[in-house]
């Protein structure tokens, strides 16, 4: 049986690919500061330890660790969703180098939000606009110390990944409940772009990447972005909601400060193609947010 271990694990995108790759016939390790399941093992996600044992002779690691962004961006928040991306990816390199039988691959998030905020031009992995703000130098940080640390024997792929669209978890969750309480009107002005991922294609483009001996960055979304406007409607027509309440800047802006979020969440405009998917012959199964949606509720 191939193994995958797949580093903080135990969240909404760590569940997708444990329940994906299990049905498909691997085995499934995961790495997590609070293990609770026989398959789990424990790591703090900074120092070397009993751990590293389990990387031997693994078929992939997947590294998903990171403090939610989903927060408000203080000092403390900041720093934590700094090192909790560089201190994991540093000792899983350490990890990888100090093993006999490395893994074969080595896949590290990371997001599509390294790119600029666009509304016209579709950032591709090739040609898209890489910007200059907390979120996007986080992301460049993250890429680089994975970049920088030289793995001879195992392969290596950057996942810049959309927001996942899940039945159990990510942002389906919160916009249903929006939806549900008359809420699901357009954010804004509701034409900033919305780049999204099923969460079955999220776990078929890993699985493609892990076959198909590739490596470098890909961009793990639909080929397809919508609009925020669009979204929000057919999340409405789902929900058979007869309205939705559009919400200005100034109370997205009050909102996010309420619940403990930051308004960029849904106010950036992500415009964001798989360009390097499709052209190595990946084909996407909801390609469309309303074919999505529709599959997911």
């Amino acid at each position: 049986m191939k193994t995958i271990i797949i580093a903080g694990g135990t969240g909404f995108l760590g569940q997708v690919l444990e329940n994906y790759f299990t049905s498909n016939g691997y085995g499934i390790i995961i790495l997590t500061r609070k293990p609770t399941k026989s398959n789990h093992i424990y790591w703090n996600a900074k120092n070397l330890d009993q751990w590293t044992k389990a990387l031997e002779g693994t078929y992939a690691l997947i590294n998903l660790t990171g403090k939610s962004v989903d927060c408000r961006y203080t000092e403390a928040n900041k720093k934590l969703i700094h090192d909790s991306r560089i201190d994991s990816t540093n000792v899983l390199g350490k990890a990888i180098l100090k093993s006999k039988k490395p893994p074969k691959v080595w896949l590290n998030m990371s997001t599509s939000t390294i790119y600029e905020d666009s509304y016209q031009k579709q950032m591709t992995e090739e040609n898209g606009d890489v910007g200059n703000d907390f979120s996007m130098n986080i992301a460049k940080s993250w890429e680089a110390t994975f970049n920088n640390i030289e793995t001879p024997h195992t392969r290596k792929v950057i996942l810049r990944t959309s927001i996942v669209l899940g039945k159990n978890g990510g942002a389906l969750i919160p916009l249903k409940q929006l939806t549900k309480f008359g809420l699901g009107g357009k954010q804004w002005h509701g034409k900033q772009k919305v780049s999204w991922i099923h969460e079955t294609d999220f776990a078929r483009a890993i699985d493609f990447l892990i076959e198909n001996n590739l490596n470098g960055v890909f961009n793990i979304v639909s080929p397809k972005p919508t609009t925020n406007a669009k979204l929000m409607t057919t999340l409405r027509k789902s929900f058979k909601v007869p309205f939705g309440i559009p919400q200005p800047k100034w109370l997205i802006t009050f909102g996010a400060k309420l619940i403990g979020t930051e308004p960029e969440l849904v106010l950036k405009s992500r415009n964001v193609i798989p360009e390097k998917l499709i052209n190595n012959g990946f084909t996407f199964k909801h390609q469309s947010i309303g074919q999505a949606i529709s599959n997911l509720t």
